[in-house]
């Protein structure tokens, strides 16, 4: 399968969908960016991840190894780096002090389900792409770097959290009780993560896999709310 045939944007996120208003040069870069992540996805799926050097992808691609990097900071990030949209989102939503940190959280994760499916349900062929999510999912299981910079990059997001927590609760960011406040709402998107990925080991249809996943990440969110609404304010 060639890198064209599935577009990866859904499980980049956000910042690499087309902004309502774009002037050339940013459609050009945002066009760039993600034939780099997607070429360099369908490489690391076809012959493994360390296998793959940089200068093969800017090769494919007719750019410098330089060019590569101007975009994505590390080899990790060409494939990994949704957790930087999902710390714009926490900024925003966890400093709106009329919503609780918990409905928060469910929000963004409604949105990135609903990214997804519609993502999934516009593909020529739903079938084979979720083929490909899935070994997507699984290279980034299987491979020790992208494993270890899923958690940097999960680290660095909770400290976000936990900052917010605190500002917003009248407490210091290294107080335990944001902190681990943090640790718990981020935990709600490997909760999403694994009913993500049983479904789509299926073939449930998108509502059936919205239902499924939603369902999960409410109870799961029960279990949260009950020690994250003890933080003050």
């Amino acid at each position: 399968m060639e890198a064209r045939t599935v577009n990866w944007t859904a499980l980049r996120g956000p910042a690499d969908q087309a902004p309502a208003a774009e002037g050339l040069r940013e459609r050009k870069k945002r066009q760039m960016r993600q034939q780099l992540s997607d070429t360099a996805t369908m490489m690391f799926m076809e012959r493994g991840f360390e296998a793959v050097r940089v200068t093969e992808i800017a090769e494919a691609c007719g750019v410098s190894e330089k060019t590569v990097f101007n975009y994505f900071p590390t080899k990790e990030s060409l494939v990994l780096d949704r957790w930087e949209t999902t710390t714009a989102s926490l900024r925003t939503a966890l400093a709106d002090r009329a919503t609780t940190p918990v409905e928060a959280v469910r929000r963004i994760l409604a949105s990135e389900l609903d990214d997804l499916l519609s993502w999934l349900a516009a593909q020529a062929d739903p079938a084979e792409t979720r083929v490909q999510v899935r070994r997507f999912f699984a290279l980034a299981g299987a491979t020790p770097a992208l494993r270890a910079h899923q958690r940097d990059e999960l680290d660095k997001v909770v400290t976000v959290a936990a900052e917010i927590l605190a500002e917003r609760s009248g407490l210091a960011a290294t107080d335990p009780e944001p902190l681990i406040a943090a640790t718990a709402l981020l935990g709600l998107w490997e909760v999403h993560h694994r009913a993500l990925r049983r479904c789509l080991d299926g073939e449930q249809p998108p509502a059936e896999i919205r239902a499924l996943v939603t369902e999960e990440v409410g109870r799961a969110a029960r279990v949260v709310e009950s020690g994250v609404s003890s933080l003050p304010g």
